[in-house]
């Protein structure tokens, strides 16, 4: 089949888990575009489906295996093609789903399009892309895209799948994300949200710094605002906080893993930092970014509730250490999952499923009040809004650079804008 015959094959695309799935399944759709394809939603009869898994829990892995069966039923005459971490580690239950055409693992995913479009029987222009790290960024948005500049992590955590799944820390050369930087840029995006797997330890593959990144980036034009998505507490280094503070495009607003908020805890899960080097650096930040009539920064903070031998005083001890200590705007709340083939699973203490819920549902208590705190603080401060394009039933909706989120009535001059508004 030649290009001019793909137009009229369609393809749908669904993504579940992290912003990195997202970033990667906008750059394989922006391939079959290129190739001639025409996307339709996935509840459409389309000739491809492609789903992008992720394998974090083991509800994600079941919610993976259920869409493939679910877009298998919309269309049985249609490929089904799966990549992701859980295509990755569990190929050959993937496989068995009826309707599944292709499944490629983490460490495939620059073959996804050429591999899809050879099945088809398409003729590609191009080669697709080769080398150690797939890089990617999302074009779904007009005023933010997610920018991937690592895969991979070195760390091997207790409780984590994720080495086995996206394999080694590894990078994204600076000069390549500058590019799909001023890519997005071209396509009238304002905001750039880094994302990696252990976005803080770029540089691995390259020799290239994590700060040299974040200072290339900073002079791409057209580009007004920076996020960094997730970054461990010991890679936010007080030299980058610094630089941050010292007038970039950089947002007062960082997403940084606790996981547990004692220190038999974090060294039991292999975690490389203890809860007084996490506060400190907290402070630092702080200390750094925040001064009378400014912005308080925003902190987002994972915490993983049920990990093994986690007992009623050590959870207690978490609650009293973010309630009284961190303070954080907002807190990313998980179960424990019990991972087969992960240090943790075999550990004693396993907690039982009903307190996992208790202790969850006290975070999520203790995570509105910290985020109503931390509007409330900012309260009178002048801030910038970067407004988004989608009209919300006359309404639409931004967020300041310290990611709270404003809402206004509808005024189309406004999308993929940045003004300034009274918080």
């Amino acid at each position: 089949m030649r290009m001019g015959e793909s137009k009229h094959k369609k393809i749908a695309f669904l993504t579940l888990g992290c912003k990195l799935n997202y970033a990667e399944t906008s750059t394989y759709e922006r391939g079959f575009l290129e190739a001639g394809l025409e996307v339709v939603p996935w509840s459409q009869k389309a000739d491809v489906y492609l789903v992008n898994t992720c394998s974090v829990t083991a509800t994600s892995d079941a919610k993976s295996r259920n869409l493939i069966r679910k877009v298998h039923r919309v269309n049985p005459e249609a490929a089904v093609v799966v990549t992701g971490c859980s295509a990755q580690l569990r190929r050959s239950e993937i496989e068995a789903i009826p309707g599944v055409s292709l499944v490629f693992g983490c460490n495939e995913k620059s073959a996804v399009v050429p591999g899809m479009l050879k099945h088809l029987g398409i003729t590609q222009l191009s080669p697709g892309a080769a080398g150690d790290v797939f890089a990617a960024w999302s074009s779904g948005e007009r005023t933010r895209s997610f920018l991937k500049v690592q895969d991979g992590c070195d760390n091997f955590c207790a409780y984590c799948t994720v080495p086995y799944a996206r394999g080694s820390s590894r990078n994204v050369p600076i000069s390549e994300c500058v590019e799909n930087a001023r890519s997005a840029a071209a396509l009238g995006v304002r905001e750039i949200v880094l994302t990696g797997v252990n976005t803080g330890d770029f540089g691995r593959s390259t020799g290239e710094s994590f700060l040299s990144l974040l200072k290339a980036l900073d002079a791409v034009d057209g580009i007004e605002r920076y996020r960094i998505s997730s970054i461990e507490p010991n890679l936010l280094t007080e030299e980058i906080v610094d630089w941050i503070a010292s007038g970039t495009k950089f947002q007062p607003h960082f997403h940084i893993p606790l996981q547990t908020g004692t220190d038999e805890q974090l060294a039991a899960m292999g975690r490389k930092y203890t809860t007084g080097f996490f506060a400190s650096r907290i402070d630092h930040v702080r200390k750094a970014l925040e001064a009378p009539g400014r912005p308080l920064v925003f902190f987002g903070i994972d915490v993983m509730v049920g990990l093994p031998g986690e007992t009623p005083e050590q959870f207690a001890r978490t609650l009293e250490f973010l309630r009284d200590r961190v303070r954080p705007a907002f807190i990313h709340v998980f179960p424990y999952s019990r991972r087969p083939g992960t240090p943790a699973a075999s550990m004693p203490g396993q907690v039982p499923e009903a307190v996992k819920k208790e202790r969850v549902a006290a975070l999520e208590e203790l995570c509105s009040q910290l985020h109503a705190d931390f509007v409330e603080a900012n309260r009178g401060i002048r801030e910038r809004v970067l407004w988004e394009s989608t009209d919300r039933d006359g309404f639409m909706e931004g967020y300041t650079g310290n990611y709270i989120r404003i809402r206004r009535p509808w005024e189309p001059s406004l999308s993929g804008k940045i003004t300034e508004v009274t918080i």
